[in-house]
């Protein structure tokens, strides 16, 4: 299937669940990252999980025969776009997590990404942001910040602005490579654009790790797990569907789904660590799901 497919007349069944299910399944990344980094360093880590992908999505490309871009600058674009999503995205995450700023503020500063894109939306392709939407945004970003600001006040405030380097270029990495994408190459088949994009991420990354970290990995049942859940359900997964939703939809529209991932963090994190939600917390929670209604076309 390619991308191009979500764009028929006709929505695929159950279109209408993709943005929630994407919601869920990125929001376990920052699941994963807590489960397998104390057993590798970040990049590496980064560089192995992107190894693993190339592989699998490559045996699906022999064995579906799936198409290639037709051309190097289809292909150029693409390998850009992978490059800002994936690479920059996620080693700014892994590195801010395992520099130990809390998941849940890492997914705060990427929240911010909804704002940004609703200011160059209009310019890049025209999109007119309403007063509801701005709205929305504006109450969305306001809930994000009621859920984790407990967790900031544990830190100095030079040490919190030290770890929180690595989330701000993830930050930009993923909102200039959903810009990107959307710009120019909102169309493109999913399994060998899936390669397309990790090699770059995987080059840069191993070069990255080979220069700064010393690459060890400590194969802990934690690590497997933790890695072949980011691989299936993240980087084939959720990636999918990013790109599924990047070709469907406005990118105001898409930006906004991002409003829900440090919630939805949180309420795993709950379940799966005991980490409790206070009243503020829950407050925040009502206001980024009523912004994000109302941030809807």
């Amino acid at each position: 299937m390619t991308s191009r497919d979500t764009e028929d007349h006709h929505p695929a069944p159950g279109a209408a669940l993709w943005p929630l299910l994407f919601v869920l399944l990125w929001s376990t990344g920052f699941i994963g990252a807590r489960y397998g980094l104390p057993y590798a360093p970040p990049l590496t880590f980064l560089a192995l999980r992107y190894a693993i992908v190339i592989v699998i999505m490559l045996a699906v490309v022999v064995l579906a025969r799936a198409p290639w871009p037709g051309s190097r600058r289809a292909v150029g674009h693409i390998a850009v776009s992978g490059l800002l999503i994936h690479g920059v995205y996620l080693g700014g995450v892994f590195i801010a997590i395992d520099h130990g700023l809390p998941a849940g503020v890492t997914a705060l500063v990427v929240g911010v990404q909804p704002l940004i894109t609703a200011l160059l939306a209009g310019w890049l392709f025209a999109e007119r942001v309403s007063p509801r939407q701005w709205l929305g945004l504006g109450l969305g970003f306001l809930g994000v910040a009621l859920v984790v600001q407990t967790k900031i006040t544990a830190f100095a405030a030079e040490q919190v602005w030290m770890m929180l380097l690595p989330a701000v270029v993830a930050l930009l990495g993923i909102t200039a490579g959903t810009l990107y994408q959307k710009r120019f190459c909102p169309a493109f088949d999913l399994r060998s654009g899936a390669v397309i994009q990790y090699l770059p991420c995987l080059i840069g990354t191993a070069l990255l790790a080979l220069a700064f970290e010393d690459m060890v990995i400590d194969w802990s049942a934690d690590l497997i797990f933790a890695l072949a859940w980011l691989v299936l359900v993240l980087s084939i997964g959720a990636i999918s569907l990013l790109n599924m939703l990047i070709s469907r939809g406005s990118a105001v529209n898409l930006a906004r789904l991002f409003y829900l991932t440090p919630v939805s963090t949180a309420l795993i994190a709950w379940a799966m660590f005991d980490e409790r939600l206070g009243p503020v917390a829950l407050a925040g929670m009502g206001l980024a799901a009523s912004g994000v209604w109302l941030a809807r076309r």
